[in-house]
């Protein structure tokens, strides 16, 4: 069973935040951390089913990056929802209070 992808507006800007703060360390730097972050996302619509880290919220550590992808999975109707991107030395449970 392949899963549906949807992205929360307020990971999209952990995404994006992440994706400015690597171009501004090296050019290009940016670019990996999108194109690893889109291969993660690929491998959850195949297989989605990571341990439960706290809630119903399951998490993906990223190669190469500091940073887990923080995912509820709607197993009923086939989508996985990317709640957050966070760096690891974040405390994953201010995901929620974010702007």
């Amino acid at each position: 069973m392949v899963f549906f992808i949807e992205i929360d507006p307020k990971a999209i800007g952990d995404i994006q935040r992440a994706i400015d703060y690597y171009d501004e360390q090296q050019v290009g730097l940016g670019k990996r951390f999108e194109s690893t972050l889109n291969k993660h996302l690929l491998t959850l619509r195949e297989n989605p089913f990571f341990s439960i880290r706290y809630d119903q919220v399951r998490c993906l550590p990223l190669k190469k990056f500091p940073y887990m992808v923080h995912f509820t999975v709607d197993e009923e109707n086939s989508i996985v929802t990317i709640r957050a991107v966070f760096h690891t030395s974040l405390n994953p449970q201010k995901w929620e209070n974010r702007k």
